[in-house]
């Protein structure tokens, strides 16, 4: 008989999964959490005849197979608040993991959640001497000093309700505010070998809207002509855009305000006369499925094709202007739909995506999009 005992990882879900976790301590300050659930194919359970209890081994991280003690239900602490939605053609023999990582007094703490799929779980392993956080621009290491339950370093088993979720916990040193990059190593059932992680850290003195910052509005050359799709020269030519220093095209960065949420959209310019467009449909959609429309591009038109008069090479901003963001949503998505089609050489206007952006990650970002003002060497 075929069994799941070699199935790794079988699916990360995100958007199809509802997933709310919430810490195991009330002043608790929540870092960074998993934006899904990580569904892992279980082995087979079987009748443990001894006790009567249906068993699952669980697949060996390393061949060491140290049995030691079983942890009874009561010292292994629940996440009663985590609560798991899943799609209706997920089928049996799958587990749910999940993870979130909290600031709590004077430690940092990764709680790695766990579904039980059967009544016992053996051969389990959670942290050992690997365990640990680097944070990303210093190369500082943050080792792991213990876990709850006791079961470092060893293999161990659980026995609780099928189905419970589980709550492990890792105690850390307490990162520094200054920390908002890091990467986790030697929590391997978490996929944890180096997992890099942005952390979400509030800007002192502005817990609420951003300050806004003064985008440089492109100047106008030349004005449109009578407008028509098919006929570059009807396009009209604006130049002076808003220089940013390099980075990866599409990075994006967000303002909150209570009038409006600015999103600036880096553009990279490969000509140094380009054309670029932006359709009016250009939606915002938060992770309740609410939509906020596009309101203005700053300094430039939509629905129309624009050139963008500049260098070869110059890196610069599209700064999009969208109704305003409730304060308490945490993911976007960014949608444009198709534009128009045109005639032209190159002709390009395909919609794009980009979805589970989280809030936080965006606003650390905007220094990203401070003006560059060009400078020429010859």
């Amino acid at each position: 008989m075929e069994t799941r005992t070699n199935r790794i990882v079988l699916l990360c879900l995100v958007a199809l999964i509802g997933v709310t976790a919430q810490a195991q301590k009330k002043d608790a300050k929540v870092l960074a959490s998993s934006k899904g659930v990580y569904l892992v194919g279980a082995p087979n359970a079987e009748l443990d005849e001894e006790t009567g209890m249906k068993t699952v081994v669980w697949h060996k991280t390393e061949d060491r197979n140290k049995q030691t003690e079983t942890l009874w239900a009561e010292t292994v602490p629940t996440a009663e608040n985590f609560n798991v939605t899943l799609p209706k053609w997920i089928k049996d023999g799958l587990t749910s993991l999940g993870w979130e990582l909290t600031e709590e007094g004077k430690y940092t703490v990764l709680h790695c959640y766990f579904q039980m799929p059967a009544d016992v779980l053996k051969n389990f392993w959670l942290a050992s001497d690997e365990t640990g956080i680097v944070d990303k621009k210093t190369g500082i290491h943050y080792r792991a000093i213990r876990s709850v339950p006791d079961c470092w370093g060893k293999y161990f088993a659980v026995k609780a309700s099928k189905g419970s979720m589980l709550d492990f916990q890792i105690y850390f040193p307490k990162l520094p505010v200054e920390t908002t990059e890091i990467a986790i190593y030697g929590v391997p059932n978490w996929q944890m070998r180096g997992r890099n992680i942005k952390l979400k850290r509030a800007k002192e003195g502005n817990p609420s809207y951003d300050v806004l910052p003064t985008f440089h509005t492109p100047r106008l050359v030349k004005e449109e002509g009578k407008y028509h799709k098919d006929d570059a020269d009807t396009w009209v030519v604006y130049t002076d855009a808003h220089l940013i220093k390099p980075v990866k095209e599409g990075t994006m960065a967000l303002w909150r305000t209570s009038e409006a949420t600015y999103l600036a959209y880096a553009k990279e310019q490969n000509w140094m006369r380009e054309y670029f467009g932006v359709h009016s449909g250009t939606v915002l959609v938060d992770e309740s499925g609410n939509r906020y429309k596009l309101k203005e591009l700053v300094g430039l038109p939509i629905d129309r094709n624009f050139w963008m008069e500049g260098y070869s090479g110059d890196y610069f901003a599209l700064v999009y202007v969208f109704e305003p963001l409730p304060l308490n949503v945490e993911t976007i998505s960014f949608m444009e739909p198709d534009g128009e089609p045109f005639k032209a050489w190159g002709a390009n206007w395909e919609g794009q995506a980009a979805t589970g952006l989280d809030v936080e990650d965006l606003r650390q970002n905007q220094s990203l999009f401070e003006y560059n003002k060009r400078k020429i060497f010859k």
